[in-house]
């Protein structure tokens, strides 16, 4: 059963490395029974700007369910935003399907991670003039450093699935229940990045330590997040989609199409093109007089006053 499994992990792995980078996307491991719950725990407060928070998963390995703690990982491309992986369950199998890089957050089963991955999209902030913007009202913050911030509380109810039970596979006997909304539908099938080389060296370090396997820690893994972020590494840029679904920060919490775009609350609508005049619009004043009606006749120049006429001397 153990050959098994590694020839079939080895197998997977290979799937994975030919996968092209930019559609990265698909399902590559599924496995009949579901993975412990998800763990509790704090989110170490993000150490400085434009890092992107990348939830801790559940992933699998040769001996079961192993545990990849959380971290804070610099965006690969300008606006990029993190996709989580998630466990989906399909007739009979739970069905891993891996994260990625994209200009918005997809679909991830609906699964609460926390840290402003509510199940649906990401609350935790957004690109502005091409840095990060964090929402500290759902994410933890460095405020001495990164200045940054704004507060938004309303993203929290629209994009928070209740998972009270802190379950971490989608769809299935006991499963949360979250279908795709349509602008994840959208982001999940648009042009997409893998992981970054430090990412998957992330996975394979706890793959490769028995810590952080369930059936040795009881599902409570001991390191649940790290705080030093994961290095720079930087990829090009997936190429924008023609039919942009724009922002998700109402409805689904994600980012920006570009680094200079905003949320509905915050951005700015654009001019139309025929835009009438104020109400109250008043005319400037004439710099010149103008000038009169062509039929009116121009007036006479005043003749010089005539001198007074000399009485002349009695007797003439």
């Amino acid at each position: 059963m153990r050959l098994f499994r590694a020839v079939r992990l080895s197998l997977l792995a290979l799937l994975v490395s030919l996968a092209p980078a930019s559609s990265f996307a698909g399902v590559f491991i599924s496995i009949n029974f579901g993975p412990p719950v998800l763990p509790v725990y704090e989110q170490p407060p993000c150490p400085q700007p434009d890092l992107i928070w990348t939830p801790g998963y559940w992933a699998y390995g040769d001996d079961g369910y192993y545990w990849v703690p959380g971290a804070w990982v610099p965006a690969p491309f300008d606006g990029g935003l993190w996709t989580p992986a998630y466990w989906g369950w399909n007739n009979g199998l739970y069905m891993f399907h891996p994260g990625y890089w994209g200009y918005h957050v997809g679909y991830y089963g609906g699964v609460n991670y926390g840290g402003g991955y509510l199940g649906i999209g990401f609350a935790g902030g957004e690109w502005r003039g091409g840095h990060f913007a964090y929402n500290t009202a759902v994410v933890n913050v460095n405020t001495t450093i990164i200045h940054t911030t704004f507060v938004d509380r309303t993203i929290i109810e629209r994009t928070t699935v209740v998972n009270n039970n802190h379950v971490a596979y989608s769809g299935g006997p006991g499963g949360v229940q979250h279908q795709p909304a349509p602008e994840e539908r959208v982001a999940e099938h648009e042009q997409h990045t893998a992981p970054t080389t430090f990412q998957s060296q992330h996975e394979t370090s706890a793959r490769s330590a028995p810590a952080s396997y369930a059936k040795n820690n009881g599902g409570h893994p001991a390191t649940l997040a790290v705080a030093r972020p994961l290095p720079v590494e930087t990829h090009a840029a997936p190429p924008l989609a023609h039919n942009e679904i724009g922002s998700q920060t109402s409805g689904a919490g994600a980012g920006k199409v570009t680094p200079e775009a905003r949320s509905p609350e915050t951005r700015p609508a654009p001019p139309e093109h025929n835009t009438a005049p104020p109400t109250h619009y008043t005319p400037p004043p004439a710099h010149n007089t103008p000038p009169p009606a062509h039929n009116t006749a121009p007036p006479k120049a005043n003749p010089a006053p005539k001198p007074a006429a000399k009485p002349k001397p009695e007797g003439h």
